[in-house]
């Protein structure tokens, strides 16, 4: 059993982009956009948590608080427990935009939650990733935004038979540039999946195995067959009347040639390009009367690490 840090540790997590069309529950992007969580274990009993940014005006104080939760499983699994600890989050990441706002909650509390342990005395870490990521996966069923908040990159997932996660990283194409629009309103994952049917032709799944198994290819040797790479049958028509606006962005951008997809459960759109013109052409798309939505436009990097320590900035 290990010994608790004294001082306060700093965690960054990303953002992410899941699905990236045809990839459902299974292909995870990591963004250059990333949460900030500083904590530090006391003797005092209870949790003190502060937040800032995004979603600061929604989410609870307490222990209900989604990164509480995940520290105190991390905690429990790693055989220790502070008498209390504060919490300070600084986030960037858009709640409800399908950016992977909820799995870097988790896999940045968890990450803090290891780091938070002195492993000087221990003869073999608190927690490896692989297990990391597991008791993740007990928190959100699906592993694809997860793996790629606690890797980074561009990462592939699964459930074995047991619902156990696995996943490799890949390292994506250098010439790769990615750009969300993200709108105004947000949706609840749990929304976007009641609207999946139960099952689904044949001829859809076949076409989203070979999109699937080509987007790995696309992504990192052939930036150019990214437009037939993220073309899929499996969620997104299903998904239309959840956020029309959304869905009308993406047919738009690829009628034009743009790699367009929904950003894992919406309603964010992402584009996934080697090429310069398509920044331009998605600021015309959301600019244009086609596009109803007010968009927020941002062209990001691939986020070359997942979850990590970082120091604590002296400011």
């Amino acid at each position: 059993m290990g010994e608790l840090r004294s001082g306060p540790v700093r965690v960054l997590v990303p953002a992410s982009s899941a699905n990236v069309g045809p990839g459902f529950d299974s292909i995870g992007l990591a963004l250059s956009v990333y949460d900030e969580l500083i904590a530090m274990a006391t003797d005092d009993d209870g949790v003190l948590v502060e937040v800032a940014g995004e979603g600061a005006d929604d989410v609870p104080r307490d222990e209900r608080h989604l990164v509480v939760q995940a520290m105190q499983r991390a905690f429990e699994a790693m055989g220790v427990q502070p008498a209390g600890f504060v919490l300070r989050c600084r986030n960037a990441i858009p709640h409800g935009r399908g950016l992977g706002s909820s799995a870097a909650a988790i896999i940045g509390g968890m990450v803090l939650a290891r780091a938070m342990v002195d492993e000087s005395s221990l003869s073999e870490p608190a927690m490896t990733d692989a297990e990391l990521l597991a008791l993740a996966t007990t928190m959100e069923s699906h592993p694809d935004n997860l793996a790629a908040a606690l890797h980074g990159g561009f990462t592939v997932a699964w459930l074995d038979d047991a619902g156990a996660p696995g996943c490799v990283r890949l390292e994506p194409h250098r010439d790769l540039r990615v750009i969300v629009a993200v709108p105004a309103a947000s949706l609840a994952t749990s929304a976007a999946r009641q609207a999946l049917p139960e099952s689904v032709p044949y001829s859809d799944a076949v076409h989203n195995v070979s999109r699937s198994a080509l987007l790995v290819h696309a992504m990192t040797r052939e930036p150019e067959l990214l437009w037939e790479a993220m073309s899929d049958r499996l969620h997104q028509r299903a998904r239309s009347d959840v956020y029309p606006e959304s869905v009308a962005l993406v047919e738009t951008l690829r009628s034009r040639g743009v790699p367009a997809a929904i950003s894992g459960a919406g309603p964010s759109v992402v584009v996934v390009s080697s090429r310069a013109e398509d920044v331009a052409r998605i600021h015309e798309a959301t600019a244009s009367q086609e596009a109803t939505a007010a968009w927020m436009v941002h062209e990001l990097a691939i986020s070359a690490v997942g979850a990590q320590e970082r120091p604590i900035d002296l400011v």
